[in-house]
């Protein structure tokens, strides 16, 4: 008997899956627990909207990364900090700081995690940073950092 899965179900498959099943599990486990629901003609038509859904949000939210990577890549984004009398920083310029002054310059809205930099920001200079956009599109970015 085919089934469309509502959930989860361990040794059959993941919820949203069409699989085929014995009839005495669908009857007697799957569909008295609500785990799945036979494979009738609306079920299917249900079961397709859904992935084209799925999808249609998948290819929406890389052409929003693409054009928020359009906007980033190779830009510099300048950072105030004080130093002592060696050029030395008090502290250091954190992921969260750049976030912030991209989403003040650019309008976009980046998490602190997604900022990759090597090493530290402790001294003023121009460093090398990667913002991570979506999963496979980054964007490299500079960060400066002056009086």
């Amino acid at each position: 008997m085919k089934v469309v899965l509502l959930q989860d179900v361990k040794g059959s498959g993941k919820k949203g899956e069409l699989v085929n099943v014995s009839d005495g599990y669908a009857r007697n486990f799957l569909f008295p627990k609500n785990l799945a629901k036979e494979a009738s003609a609306q079920a299917m038509n249900e079961l397709k909207n859904a992935a084209d859904s799925k999808q249609y949000k998948l290819e929406q939210q890389i052409a929003q990364a693409n054009s928020q990577k359009e906007k980033l890549e190779s830009k510099t984004i300048v950072i105030h900090a004080k130093a002592g009398s060696n050029g030395k920083l008090f502290g250091s310029i954190t992921p969260k700081e750049i976030a912030n002054e991209i989403k003040q310059r650019y309008n976009i809205v980046v998490d602190k995690r997604k900022i990759s930099i090597v090493g530290e920001i402790k001294q003023y200079d121009t460093y090398d940073a990667e913002v991570k956009l979506f999963n496979g599109i980054s964007a490299k970015i500079f960060v400066k950092v002056c009086e």
